[in-house]
């Protein structure tokens, strides 16, 4: 499977830059065709504290579809328990955007369901995700309290009844998971991982990569993901589960990774919880999507209790490096460094088992 990455830390841009390039208006057929966009809008929380999808990535896409000749076009979410979808709705923009694109905005809270099961899991899930034509799921790659992590698969979380998703966390939210994933296949996912929260779904803790990246198999894509966030795919359940239950496989050597764009330095930092952890780091003209790896693995260390093994050694990372010689350093301008790591950007687990053999 191929997954196209886009680096830029404009939304829109990178949505254009892949789209343009996966030839997406080519690929969902008829113009009447019943497109449904399912973004991550979990709470009402801004884009930017790394919880939900931005909008500027929406709006693109209908942007693209309308220009396109494509008129049927649906936004659809269910904010998490306890939450309004309908204020996170007005708060982020989505009731502007509707009104001025004439598209649809639809509260699957508020949904007609079709109870259907698989592998013991029985479930209630929108009517308007089950009859979509196209479906393009638009998560925010970040932290969970509970699995870990979330992208692809747990966005579909967000298709089911309120007691669908209190059952889901009644049994363990991993299995069934995979077995909603059974059920709802995508057909495009386009992962926002512009600055995903470090380790929580509401956001707060936001890591900024400026990067984003598409591509159909929804199991393969977080299987992705997990490297990039210094998991291996076997630890997240959900993952492990659907290899199990045989709907998509977790051989990374089945992905060919296209990069669009290159990444570029940027001067920020992180906030909240990574800041704590950004005192291991020496940056120096780093890109975002290779010191975010970087504080990525170190969250990693941090809750194996490994990151004592660095003692005060700071780690280096950034185009300020080239042609020097620090004692640790990541990605492919550290390469002088006496313990590095490869990769432009490596990936959190690469630099996660280099740190930990220290």
């Amino acid at each position: 499977m191929d997954i196209l990455i886009a680096y830029s830390g404009d939304a829109a841009e990178a949505t254009r830059t892949l789209i343009d390039s996966y030839g997406l208006s080519g690929r969902i057929g008829d113009k009447d065709t019943a497109i449904v966009l399912k973004p991550n809008f979990v709470t009402p929380s801004d884009a930017e504290s790394g919880a939900t999808t931005h909008i500027g990535i929406i709006e693109t896409l209908v942007q693209y579809l309308q220009e396109n000749g494509f008129t049927d076009i649906t936004v659809a979410e269910g904010s998490w328990v306890g939450a309004s979808t309908a204020e996170a709705f007005s708060s982020l923009g989505l009731g502007r955007l509707a009104r001025n694109y004439g598209i649809r905005l639809i509260d699957l809270k508020r949904d007609r369901f079709r109870r259907v099961s698989y592998g013991g899991f029985d479930m209630e899930v929108s009517e308007t995700i089950l009859s979509a034509g196209y479906l393009i799921n638009l998560p925010v790659l970040k932290g969970h309290c509970q699995t870990r992590m979330t992208c692809c698969m747990k966005n579909l979380k967000g298709c089911l009844s309120d007691r669908s998703k209190r059952e889901f966390h009644n049994r363990g939210l991993s299995k069934p998971i995979a077995a909603l994933n059974a059920i709802v296949k995508p057909d495009l996912n386009i992962v926002d991982s512009i600055c995903g929260d470090l380790d929580f779904e509401e956001g707060g803790n936001p890591v900024r990569t400026d990067r984003m990246f598409l591509g159909e198999d929804a199991v393969l894509m977080d299987a992705f993901s997990a490297g990039l966030m210094g998991f291996a795919p076997e630890e997240i359940g959900y993952l492990a589960a659907a290899a199990a239950y045989g709907i998509g496989s977790l051989d990374l050597s089945q992905v060919h990774l296209k990069e669009l764009s290159k990444p570029c330095a940027s001067s920020a930092r992180p906030t909240g919880m990574a800041a704590r952890l950004a005192r291991y780091t020496a940056p120096d003209m780093a890109c975002s999507a290779c010191y975010a790896s970087l504080i990525h693995a170190l969250k990693r260390m941090e809750d194996n209790g490994t990151i004592g093994r660095l003692g005060s050694r700071k780690v280096a990372c950034g185009q300020g490096y080239r042609g020097k010689s620090p004692e640790i350093g990541c990605g492919a301008c550290c390469r002088g460094a006496g313990i590095s790591v490869k990769g432009c950007p490596p990936t959190a687990s690469d630099i996660l088992a280099m740190l930990e053999s220290l």
